[in-house]
C-alpha cells in the first residue's frame, strides 16, 4: 500500500505502521512530499514520525479509534456496500434540520441517531444538518475544535457508522449535509503545526493563529482542506458541507480559498450527476458570498441569514441586549425588512458594531432560497447561559407564530432539532476536555463571560460535568403527550403546505409583500396567492388586508374565513395561512 505525507520542512521521515518501521523517500515530482509502500490491510495503525520524532497521527487520517492522540488507521472505502440509489436532493425547495449527533439521543451515536430518521421523514423536513464529526478529545462536545479532518470522531462510531447513516438518510429520502470547520483546527491533539505551515502568524483569529490561506505554503494547506471536503461528499456520498464562520478565513489572494472550493465541488457534482452545495455561515452581509463566480461572486450555494433570525427573535421575545440591539428599536419593520430584502443591515449603521454594515441584495438576482431561514440554531440556543430555547422564552402560541413565520418565509427554512415539538430539555454548552488546565480555562472563560452580564456563578452550568450534556439529550417521550404534540402536528402541517403550495418555495424575493402594525403588533405578508397573516400581541386583532376570497389553509387557533370586508380577525397568539382563490 503507497503512504504519503506533506512535511516541507522535515529531513528525514519514518512511517510505523503495525510495528514495522519504513523509511520514506522525498516525491521528486511534489516538493515538500513524502512516500513509500508498506503492507497494510483495512485497520492496520500507522503514523509518521519527522526526523525521529515521536510517532504522529496522519495529517489526513481517515480513522483515529484511539482519538486525535492516538495512531491513524486505515480504512479502504470502497468495503461499504451501498443499499440507496440516490441520485441527490437540490438545495431549491428544502428544508434543513440541524442535528447534533452526541444529543439527539441518549446514546449520542450515529447508529442511534439513524434509528430515528423516521421521524424526519414523517415530520417533512428534506436534509439532516450533521454538527460537526471531526475527532476531538474525549466523547462529547459540540465538535467545533475537532482534528483530523477527514476522519469520524470515534465514539459516534467512525466512518462505517456515517456510512449507515448516510444510507438509512438516503432510503428515506433524506439528503444529508455536514457541517465543516476550515477556519481554525482544535487545541488539543492538533499535530500539524508539526508537519507543515498549516497555521500563520500573519493574521489572527479568535482562536489565535489563522489558517495559512495566503502565506508561503498555503498551495498545499487549501489543497489539504479541498481535499478534506470532498472526501466527505465523495466518500460518505454527503449530498451538502454548511461552512463555519467563513468570514474568519482571512484569505488576501486573488483566487479566494472559497471561490476555490465552489469551483471543486461543482466539478465533483458534475462528475457524479448528483447536486452537491455550500452553505456558508457568514456574518458579513456580503451578496459576493452567494453570487455566482460568471458574475464575479464566490459562487457559493447558500448562506445562514442571522438578520431573520435576530429580527424574528427580538420579536417574539422583546430582548434587546448585545446585537439584538439593532433590531429591537422598531422590530416588526426590522422583520418586514428581512422578509423583503433578505438582510436587515444592507449597509445600514450597526450599533452594536458602531460602524455602518453589509451591503443590499438585488432581489431580482439572488434567489430566496440561497438564504437559510430560522428561530433556532445550536449557536442561538447553546450559546445562552442556560441553553433555553425559545420554547422556554415565549407562550406556545407565540412558538407557533415563529414556526409559521419560519416555514412560509421566501428562505430555505432550517430547524434546530427538538424545535418541531417545543423540546422542554435544554441544549447547553458542553466540553469534555482531557487536558485540565485546558478544561478549567474553557470553564473559568464561560462563566466570566456571563458574569459580565449579571449571571451568577453557580448559574452557569459547568460545561466539563457529564450531566450538562445529559440535560441536552432530547426527551423522546415528549412528542406523545401535550403541549408537544400539538406543537409537533403544527410543524408537521406546515411543513406539508409548503412542500404542497408551489408559492411557498418560489424562489423570486421581490414577490414577497409585507404589512404590519408595529404597535398592535400584527405582521402579515404574501407569497403568490398564500397570504399569511400573524397576531403576537394577546388580544384579537382585526388585519384589514382586503382578502375577502380566500380560505383558510391552517390555523394555530381556530380562524374564520376572512369576511365581505377581506380583513382577517386572529385571536392573540395566532397565526392563519390563506390562499386566495
Amino acid at each position: 500500500m503507497q503512504f504519503e505525507v506533506w512535511a516541507p520542512q522535515a529531513g528525514r521521515v519514518t512511517l510505523r505502521c503495525d510495528d514495522v518501521t519504513h523509511a520514506l523517500e522525498r516525491d521528486p515530482e511534489r516538493a515538500g512530499w513524502w512516500r513509500g509502500e508498506a503492507g497494510a490491510r483495512e485497520g492496520s495503525r500507522y503514523g509518521f514520525a519527522l526526523d525521529d520524532g515521536p510517532v504522529l497521527p496522519d495529517p489526513r487520517s481517515r480513522r483515529q479509534p484511539d482519538g486525535p492522540d492516538g495512531l491513524s488507521a486505515v480504512v479502504d472505502h470502497e468495503r461499504y456496500a451501498w443499499r440507496a440509489a440516490w441520485q441527490g436532493r437540490p438545495l431549491p425547495g428544502a428544508v434543513l434540520y440541524e442535528l447534533h449527533v452526541g444529543t439527539y439521543t441518549p446514546e449520542g451515536t450515529l447508529d442511534a441517531a439513524a434509528g430515528r430518521l423516521g421521524h424526519l421523514a414523517e415530520l417533512g423536513v428534506t436534509h439532516v444538518q450533521l454538527m460537526p464529526l471531526c475527532p476531538f478529545p474525549g466523547t462529547h462536545g459540540w465538535g467545533y475544535e475537532g482534528v483530523s479532518l477527514w476522519a469520524v470522531h470515534e465514539p459516534y462510531g467512525g466512518p462505517e457508522a456515517l456510512k449507515r447513516f448516510v444510507d438509512r438518510a438516503h432510503e428515506l429520502g433524506l439528503g444529508v449535509v455536514l457541517d465543516v470547520v476550515h477556519n481554525h483546527f482544535g487545541p488539543s491533539g492538533n499535530y500539524l503545526p508539526v508537519f507543515g505551515p498549516y497555521l500563520t502568524d500573519t493574521h489572527h483569529t479568535p482562536w489565535g493563529a489563522a489558517v495559512n490561506l495566503d502565506a508561503p505554503g498555503s498551495d498545499e494547506v487549501r489543497s489539504y482542506l479541498i481535499g478534506s471536503a470532498l472526501a466527505w461528499l465523495r466518500d460518505y456520498r454527503i449530498d451538502g458541507l454548511r461552512l463555519d464562520a467563513v468570514h474568519a478565513l482571512v484569505d488576501t489572494r486573488a483566487l479566494h480559498f472559497l471561490e476555490e472550493l465552489s469551483t471543486a465541488v461543482d466539478a465533483l457534482a458534475a462528475e457524479t450527476g448528483r447536486p452537491l452545495f455550500l452553505v456558508a455561515e457568514s456574518d458579513l452581509n456580503d451578496p459576493r458570498l452567494i453570487t455566482s463566480r460568471t458574475e464575479g461572486g464566490l459562487g457559493l450555494h447558500a448562506q445562514w441569514n442571522d438578520d431573520f433570525h435576530h429580527a424574528l427573535h427580538t420579536t417574539l421575545t422583546g430582548e434587546s441586549q448585545g446585537y439584538y440591539a439593532d433590531f429591537a428599536r422598531a422590530s416588526l419593520g426590522g422583520l418586514a425588512k428581512t422578509l423583503t430584502g433578505g438582510w436587515f443591515h444592507d449597509g445600514s449603521y450597526s450599533s452594536f458594531r458602531e460602524r455602518h454594515h453589509g451591503r443590499p441584495l438585488d432581489r431580482t438576482r439572488v434567489a430566496g432560497h440561497r438564504l437559510l431561514g430560522y428561530g433556532q440554531t445550536h449557536d442561538q440556543v447553546g450559546n445562552r447561559a442556560q441553553g433555553d430555547r425559545l420554547s422556554a422564552l415565549v407562550s406556545p402560541g407565540l412558538a407557533a407564530c415563529a414556526a409559521t413565520l419560519i416555514l412560509t418565509a421566501p428562505f430555505t427554512p432550517m430547524l434546530f432539532m427538538g424545535e418541531e415539538w417545543a423540546a422542554g430539555t435544554p441544549w447547553q454548552f458542553f466540553t469534555d476536555h482531557t487536558d485540565p488546565e485546558l478544561a478549567d480555562a474553557v470553564r473559568r472563560g464561560r462563566r466570566r463571560e456571563f458574569a459580565a452580564h449579571g449571571w451568577k456563578e453557580e448559574d452557569v452550568p459547568d460545561p466539563q460535568d457529564p450531566a450538562t450534556r445529559d440535560r441536552s439529550c432530547l426527551d423522546w417521550s415528549e412528542p406523545e403527550r401535550e403541549p408537544h404534540a400539538r406543537v409537533l402536528a403544527w410543524y408537521r402541517q406546515l411543513l406539508a403546505l409548503r412542500h404542497g403550495q408551489p408559492d411557498l418555495t418560489d424562489p423570486d424575493l421581490a414577490d414577497t409583500r409585507v404589512a404590519y402594525d408595529e404597535e398592535l403588533r400584527w405582521i402579515a405578508f404574501r407569497r403568490g396567492d398564500v397570504l399569511v397573516a400573524v397576531n403576537l400581541a394577546s388580544e384579537p386583532a382585526v388585519l384589514p388586508l382586503g382578502v375577502p376570497h380566500a380560505r383558510v389553509l391552517a390555523a394555530w387557533e381556530p380562524v374564520e374565513t376572512p369576511g365581505a370586508d377581506g380583513a382577517v380577525r386572529l385571536p392573540g397568539e395566532t397565526a392563519v395561512v390563506l390562499a386566495q382563490d
